[in-house]
């Protein structure tokens, strides 16, 4: 029986050594020539009569090597379950040299690995603290949206002559130079805009303008900053590099458009909420209030997620076994790094690692669990999402529906994705109960400034 022993080397951080005596293959190896001789096809030689003198000569040494191995690695893995070890990633090989094994002179064998053991750390819940933002809509945010849902489904016209900017303007970008000479092999794209895109001082130029006008335009002289990074995206360039907001391109008009706004009459009120009784301009601004605060109350939730995420990456100590992590960055990936490479990426590995430990004790002490039935349930949101919202109330949808779930449940990337996004939604929604919360009225703008990119 193999010989393990263990010795630390550093923090969270041991060597394992595994010592196999002739003992401890050797058996096996010949037994694994004699199953290999009956089932080898050699030419010259019946199967199963192949000499087992030759069998050896020809493959002794690769079934030799072979056997050793997997008993080695039988040996640590029966250690490391027996021990109970809580290890990162996988044990990193020291040193061992497979081709040091001879199969014609068997003798004892060391093989050394290197194991990151996890840390016990302590969650300090009690300190926890946040602030829940509650947005004031305001009569101006209603408007906008009673505006953005008539032209939704407004009706599109197509004038002779753009005279407004509220008219669509579909245009074909085509890169040239300052005098509107085209620029061979340059950037040509199709694009759909409002004339109230373009910067306020430009857009006297697209007015008067008809189908097959053109204009050359310079991007930062035609776009503000915020229209502007969408447009460099579009036309396929890149938005560091802030020579190509000095580009010129001509700008043909293939289509003049424009969208009369849908009137506030019940006929409207059905196609915005079809499964609400709306009657009057009043209850329908009332119905577009509840959607809005609905909207920013999620909003605000994710906020105080988030917050509660950083309290405990800030505040949670956890030790690292950072020489082994440093080196398993090297080695164990898909792609080997060099140790620079390893250094700079392993600040924010750190990070990630030291949050999915945190985040796996509160589910494990918070008994979140996530059943079928929340992963089900969970494709129908979605699928609700995709179609607009309105397939909830629609029973003769409902066979389609569960069919719906029912396929994505066969889906293997599907459901990973989903539980852990479910898993994650339960445990800090477990943790919101926990923290002690103050609200603070905020407006739209300032609320905006405050949310972060969320990493959970």
């Amino acid at each position: 029986m193999a010989t393990v022993n263990r010795e630390n080397i550093g923090l969270l951080n041991d060597k394992i050594t595994v010592t196999l005596s002739k003992d401890d293959y050797f058996g096996s190896f010949e037994q694994s020539l004699k199953k290999y001789a009956k089932t080898a096809n050699i030419p010259g030689f019946r199967k199963g009569m192949v000499p087992s003198s030759l069998v050896k000569k020809m493959y002794g040494q690769s079934v030799f090597t072979d056997e050793v191995l997997r008993t080695v690695e039988k040996s640590l893995t029966d250690y490391l379950t027996n021990e109970k070890l809580e290890i990162f990633a996988q044990p990193l090989p020291l040193n061992n040299d497979a081709r040091a094994l001879d199969m014609n002179n068997p003798t004892h064998y060391d093989f050394s690995f290197e194991i990151g053991l996890k840390p016990e750390f302590t969650i300090d819940l009690n300190s926890l603290k946040a602030t829940r933002y509650k947005v004031s809509i305001t009569e101006e945010m209603i408007n906008e949206e009673v505006s953005r849902l008539q032209t939704r489904h407004g009706k599109l016209t197509e004038p002779e002559i753009a005279d407004n900017e509220e008219n669509v303007l579909n245009v074909k970008f085509i890169e040239c130079d300052k005098d509107g000479n085209d620029i061979e092999g340059g950037i040509t794209k199709d694009n759909s805009l409002l004339i109230k895109y373009f910067a306020p001082d430009f857009r006297k130029n697209l007015l008067g303008k008809k189908k097959d006008d053109s204009i050359v335009l310079q991007l930062n002289k035609a776009f503000e900053d915020k229209e502007l990074d969408v447009i460099i995206t579009d036309l396929g360039l890149n938005k560091a590099n802030s020579d190509n907001a000095d580009k010129f391109f001509k700008l043909i008009i293939t289509k003049v458009g424009l969208v009369n706004k849908a009137e506030l009459n019940n006929e409207f009120f059905l196609a915005v909420y079809p499964n609400k009784e709306i009657n009057t301009e009043a209850e329908f601004r009332s119905a577009i209030k509840e959607e809005i605060e609905n909207y920013y109350a999620a909003q605000s939730r994710n906020q105080i997620h988030d917050q509660i995420y950083h309290h405990l990456l800030d505040n949670t100590k956890i030790e690292f076994p950072q020489n082994f992590l440093k080196r398993w960055l090297q080695t164990g990936g898909e792609k080997s790094k060099t140790a620079e490479e390893a250094e700079n990426e392993y600040p924010n590995f750190e990070d990630q690692l030291k949050w999915t430990l945190i985040s796996t004790k509160l589910t494990t002490d918070n008994n979140i669990e996530v059943n079928p039935d929340d992963i089900r349930d969970f494709a129908k949101q979605q699928l609700f999402q995709y179609m607009g919202g309105q397939l909830g109330n629609l029973s003769d949808n409902q066979q389609w529906v569960d069919d719906y779930a029912n396929r994505m449940m066969q889906d293997k990337k599907f459901v990973e994705e989903s539980y852990h996004r479910i898993s994650t939604e339960k445990m800090f929604s477990n943790l919101e109960l926990k923290v002690s919360a103050i609200e603070e009225e905020i407006s739209a703008e300032d609320f905006a400034s405050k949310l972060h990119h969320h990493h959970h």
